[in-house]
């Protein structure tokens, strides 16, 4: 049974905006409500075990409990980059702050270290999927163990994409709008690499997908940042609520689309999913 998505434009529209919400939300939570980094992980990667259980379980495709997922790889994803690169000093601190919130203050290993590690992780998890011989296309990932590997790959990608972003934006010196146009810039090379045969599709897709999370990290450092620093200052609550409410309007409209083409399905079907013989008999009819 598929339960993961069709990759239109739609999807990455909405995963931009997942994981810009992500970096505006961590953001709210860590810093600007002071919980901090370590203790704003535990919790938000307790939501992500919660929602991962809810669409392991689930029998069929669901937008909401699928995106839910992915909007918590992206928050626990940015306060975890977070924790690994930044620690106590002045640099990250907000105005007036003299802690990172509750708990341990961050591992300080920096932006390319933390990167390296991530990058390891993630090429672990692919040689462990390439060795199960299960498929990487998302569209045809329909077992337990494929979803599993599925959903450890989008964590990991997520956070390495908020350490990516922050690099990008605080360390490279580019700033927030210059690193997000070098990664749409990426992005527009994998489209047109699209067109070519002998570029794998699938590989396309993971780099995309990896891409697209420092392009929402460097976007809601953008939109929240102060103007001194290059951002716009519209705040981490006002920027997620409008995030969030331009997510729930595609996720809303991506499972009235899933609940027409399930009536049309079962108009056509009604005693179950046809076979192949069955689909080409009803074809030829």
């Amino acid at each position: 049974m598929k339960k993961l998505p069709a990759v239109t434009l739609a999807f990455w529209i909405m995963k931009v905006a997942a994981t810009t919400l992500g970096e505006t939300a961590g953001d709210l939570f860590a810093q600007t409500l002071k919980i901090g980094y370590f203790m704003t992980t535990v919790a938000l990667f307790a939501i992500f075990v919660a929602t991962l259980a809810i669409q392991l379980r689930s029998r069929r495709y669901n937008p909401f409990c699928y995106w839910a997922v992915i909007l918590s790889t992206s928050t626990a994803g940015t306060t975890m980059s977070d924790f690994m690169n930044r620690d106590a000093s002045a640099r990250y601190l907000a105005k007036g702050a003299d802690s990172l919130g509750l708990g341990p203050q961050g591992l300080g290993l920096g932006y390319p270290t933390g990167a390296a590690i991530l990058i390891s992780i993630l090429v672990a998890i692919f040689v462990v999927w390439k060795l199960t011989r299960l498929t990487f296309s998302i569209g045809h990932i329909n077992t337990f163990r494929g979803e599993c590997l599925f959903w450890a790959a989008i964590l990991v990608s997520n956070t390495l994409g908020t350490s990516m972003g922050d690099f990008l934006s605080d360390s490279s010196g580019l700033g927030y709008a210059a690193g997000a146009l070098v990664i749409a810039a990426a992005l527009g090379v994998l489209l047109a690499l699209r067109y070519l045969p002998q570029v794998p599709n699938v590989l396309l897709f993971w780099l995309a997908f990896v891409l697209t999370r420092p392009l929402g990290a460097t976007v809601g450092d953008l939109l929240t940042k102060p103007v001194a620093k290059g951002g716009l200052q519209l705040g981490t609550a006002g920027s997620s609520a409008a995030l969030l409410a331009l997510l729930l309007g595609f996720v809303g409209y991506a499972s009235l689309r899933q609940e027409r083409t399930e009536r049309q399905q079962r108009v056509l079907y009604p005693v179950g999913p046809p076979t192949d013989s069955t689909a080409v008999v009803v074809e030829a009819s």
